[in-house]
């Protein structure tokens, strides 16, 4: 047992338990940064020494200079991902970096963080709408590895860069945006409910209907495991097959929008004249459906660029005191939603 404990690697927490420094010192050091005092540095590096070859190297120690950006997306790359993917790529292209990407639902299941520090020539990574629970990204960070999370499932731990859009301010908009038309029974198709940004979309929903003077209904709600037009379709069915029925269905995404308007379609029901259907993020199967669909534009293209521009950043040893940073939303009213029916 002591043997197999001697092989584990130490981590920055081995560090600052041997030093008595917070682990955020401990990582400055580590990390080549300038704001640390002189005797402060000494005194971690003599703790590495300490710990001998187990223990975490300083950055500048084991970085290759120029070395490539690992963007791991474990989906497939659609319209929605494919978006994103497509302008982290362009953006590391700008920074003179060449990209490895890890894309595909095959890859969910594989144990990719813990390596990446060991990878030959991988400087730093984006992790786009990661699996993996928060413990492995404090895992990651704790190992003095540079990455920036895109779209965390779950809450990101405090001191691990995130870009995201703000989900609850978008979908609180939506919302208002449906009740000023007179709907007070408002069906929500929500997203899986392990992801942070269905719990964000779901209080801004019901924030909104709040404010209308309006209790959420539970038997008004459905949660989906997948996003996915087959999944919203099932999810308006249940609730157009209800014995009063919703005047107003908002999905979790445009896919599950398109499926709900199928729904519709089935029984009957025009749209928006006796029901009104919205979606979530703006891409390009919303202005394809008929009529188009009212939405929430999240910035996906942005998020990719800012989510690079904050890896350059700490590749660059620059400080960076926004370490979480959402980004704004647009509501984009089309003809998918119209006055209550009478």
């Amino acid at each position: 047992m002591a043997a197999r404990a001697s092989r584990m690697r130490a981590t920055v927490r081995d560090v600052a338990a041997e030093t008595g420094l917070s682990i955020a010192t401990v990582s400055r050091v580590l990390n080549g940064q300038s704001n640390v005092a002189p005797h402060t540095r000494e005194l971690v590096l003599r703790a590495v020494g300490r710990l001998g070859e187990q223990a975490p190297r300083p950055r500048a120690a084991q970085e290759t200079p120029g070395g490539a950006i690992y963007v791991r997306c474990p989906y497939l790359l659609t319209d929605y991902f494919g978006l994103i993917v497509s302008s982290v790529g362009e953006t590391i292209e700008l920074h003179g970096r060449q990209m490895i990407l890890g894309a595909g639902e095959a890859a969910q299941g594989a144990a990719v963080l813990p390596g990446l520090p060991d990878r030959p020539g991988v400087a730093g990574a984006i992790l786009i709408l990661p699996p993996e629970p928060g413990e492995e990204l404090v895992r990651l960070r704790d190992r003095g590895f540079p990455f920036v999370v895109i779209d965390p499932s779950t809450p990101a731990p405090k001191d691990v860069p995130a870009v995201s859009a703000a989900h609850s301010a978008g979908a609180r908009a939506l919302m208002a945006h449906v009740a000023g038309l007179g709907h007070r029974r408002v069906g929500i198709i929500g997203g899986p409910e392990a992801w942070l940004s269905s719990e964000a979309r779901l209080a801004g929903y019901t924030a909104s209907l709040a404010d209308a003077g309006v209790l959420p209904e539970p038997g008004l709600l459905r949660s989906v495991p997948e996003p996915t037009v087959e999944h919203g379709y099932r999810a308006a069915g249940e609730l157009l097959d209800l014995p009063e029925r919703p005047t107003a269905l908002v999905a979790f995404n445009d896919k599950m929008a398109v499926g709900a308007l199928r729904a519709a379609a089935e029984r009957g029901l025009s749209v928006p004249g006796d029901l009104s259907v919205a979606g979530f993020d703006d891409i390009d199967v919303s202005r394809a459906t008929s009529p188009a669909l009212t939405t929430v534009r999240q910035p996906l293209q942005e998020m990719g660029r800012m989510a690079v521009s904050l890896l350059m950043r700490l590749l660059g040893r620059h400080a960076v005191e926004a370490l979480h940073v959402s980004l704004a939303t647009e509501l984009v009213v089309r003809g998918s939603t119209g006055p209550a029916p009478r």
